[in-house]
């Protein structure tokens, strides 16, 4: 299970006071107002810095973190995900997990075959998706191929996160995708 969940992207700055906006990758974008720790991860560091405000325009986050006070000092982050501690992420209920403990689950059908790995949980209107990563043979060897499986009793009938594994039912026509 991952420790730190991602809950956001900076996309840009907003204003001369260091504040910056943020691409919500959660749920609840309320959790910018609910939260005051946070780790901006970059490709080469991690900042542990505080949330001291936060409010919304249209589908973004305007946050300003503690570690910035000018926006020359914000624009180096650009691009920086914004996680925060697995205790300070929102209480699942029955049946409900993090995408981050899905993405790399082993895939296995209900008579042994491991299909792959989830790459991806794409959310739909209706119901997610899992988007399968798996080897599949052809002439010139292995090539990857995608299978999206939806996630609806019928097909999803365990997830393990502990083991890794998901459990699945494959209805007719699902793989001739």
């Amino acid at each position: 299970m991952e420790q730190f969940l991602r809950i956001g992207v900076i996309t840009s700055t907003h204003g001369v006071r260091g504040e910056v906006k943020v691409f919500p990758t959660t749920d609840s974008p309320q959790r910018f107002r609910e939260v005051v720790d946070v780790i901006l991860r970059t490709k080469t560091k991690e900042i542990r810095t505080e949330i001291k405000g936060a409010r919304f325009f249209k589908n973004l986050a305007i946050v300003q973190f503690g570690c910035f006070s000018s926006p020359e000092e914000a624009a180096k982050y650009i691009g920086t995900e914004v996680y925060i501690d697995r205790k300070d992420g929102q209480p699942l209920e029955e049946g409900e997990y993090y995408i981050a403990d899905l993405i790399g689950c082993s895939v296995i059908t209900e008579d042994g075959t491991n299909l792959g790995t989830v790459r991806d949980v794409l959310q739909t209107g209706a119901n997610d998706v899992y988007v399968v990563g798996c080897g599949v043979p052809d002439a010139k060897g292995l090539k990857e191929k995608e299978i999206l499986l939806p996630v609806i009793r019928d097909c999803i009938k365990k997830v393990d996160i502990e083991k890794g594994e998901i459990l699945v039912h494959i209805m007719p026509g699902l793989l001739d995708q």
